[in-house]
């Protein structure tokens, strides 16, 4: 397939070796030369500085200029898609999902499943394609005509989109829903456990799917505990906690979109949840202030990103390890922390010293009981280690 009429990108010699070990990114500063006339979300062939064929892949404007989705020179078409689709879908059947008891799941993790700048999430019938590129963006009727397609009994899919720039900027393009026609509620399944998804308005594609296996363990340990749920979003952590028989269960978020959705799903689980369950409109900070010492003993802490960008990483560590020492010193001696971050820009080794910090800084003493990481249904390329993005510990601490 030398005849390719695709634009052609040359590599500065000796910058093909991260692309030999299948790497999916190419930066700006390793291209010697471009075809002229280069759009953002064009899709382009990449070659070595000898002319040799390297990768193909989504060109666009940034410090990351090349998503690379094809390590083989072949045709991009349809069948194309339909391929990396169908291997995705097969994948999470794999993992025996969907299921009974879990009808929402992820089914296209970017880089984890060949697809970077896209993402794609089921909420029992409705689908979810959140972009973050333009050549995905530009796939995007392609993309729904195979998913309804592949997964025939699709009601609805949504498109968002987050096409994020050097500048920090995001450009917001036509987003909503693109097929079908989707229910005046969504509500779908996890473990057994009903939530309400807020896909138009809520974070994200509308719920943290990442964190369905650390919940489930939140479940198992909550019993007779008093649990406080912190950054709680849409209450995921807080209703298995309840499910799993903890005395009570307080969760606290800044947004009151969030914590009324909380007090929504509570009520979807019927019974007398409610009545073992507080929901706090605060900003977490000034709660962790005035909340008394050792009243908890089983707290999750689970922030948004404190480091989008490493040029921000240093200031994101220090919030990291603030907020811990201040958790560790109110929890109650023998208390449980689940606490995670989902900054890229932070490592697992970095993470992991900075809540040793923490702890020192307290003046507590930890035991590590578990590392924990996103759901198997976000996959993470072994040559793109930078999609591990989610990193948690669950540890004791006592006095």
């Amino acid at each position: 397939m030398n005849s390719s009429t695709l634009p052609r990108i040359t590599l500065r010699p000796g910058k093909e070796k991260s692309l030999q070990r299948r790497h999916p990114w190419i930066f700006s500063g390793a291209i010697a030369r471009k075809d002229k006339d280069l759009h953002d979300g064009d899709i382009v062939e990449v070659y070595d500085a000898q002319r040799q064929y390297l990768a193909t892949g989504h060109y666009q404007p940034t410090t990351i200029a090349v998503r690379l989705f094809s390590f083989e020179q072949r045709s991009i078409d349809r069948d194309f898609w339909r391929e990396k689709l169908l291997n995705a879908i097969e994948f999470r059947r794999k993992i025996l999902l969907p299921n009974p008891q879990t009808t929402m799941y992820r089914l296209v993790n970017g880089e984890g499943d060949g697809m970077p700048g896209l993402i794609i999430d089921v909420y029992g019938r409705h689908l979810v394609m959140q972009v973050h590129s333009m050549g995905m963006y530009r796939l995007r009727e392609i993309l729904a005509e195979l998913l309804t397609e592949l997964i025939p009994d699709t009601q609805a899919i949504c498109l968002k989109t987050a096409i994020e720039t050097d500048e920090e900027e995001t450009t917001a393009l036509n987003s909503g829903w693109i097929y079908g026609q989707p229910d005046a509620e969504v509500i779908a399944s996890e473990n057994g456990i009903l939530f309400k998804i807020d896909i138009l308005n809520g974070q994200k594609t509308g719920f943290f799917l990442d964190q369905r296996d650390s919940r489930a363990m939140v479940g198992e340990l909550a019993k007779d505990r008093t649990v406080l749920n912190m950054f709680s979003y849409s209450g995921g952590f807080s209703l298995y906690a309840l499910r799993g028989g903890a005395q009570q269960v307080d969760s606290v978020d800044i947004s009151q979109k969030a914590i009324d959705l909380v007090e929504e799903n509570v009520r979807l689980m019927g019974g007398d949840f409610a009545q073992r369950h507080n929901a706090v409109c605060e900003d977490v900070f000034a709660f962790l202030d005035r909340m008394p010492d050792h009243y908890y003993d089983l707290i999750i802490l689970d922030p948004p990103a404190f480091a989008k960008h490493h040029r921000v990483k240093e200031q994101g560590i220090k919030g990291y390890r603030n907020i811990n020492r201040k958790t560790m010193e109110k929890i109650r001696p023998g208390g449980l922390l689940f606490t995670f971050s989902c900054s890229q820009a932070i490592s697992r080794d970095d993470f992991q010293t900075l809540v040793f910090s923490a702890a020192a800084l307290a003046g507590k003493n930890v035991r590590v009981v578990r590392h924990l990481q996103h759901a198997p249904c976000h996959p993470v390329s072994i040559f793109h280690p930078e999609g591990e993005y989610l990193k948690g510990l669950l540890v004791e601490v006592s006095s």
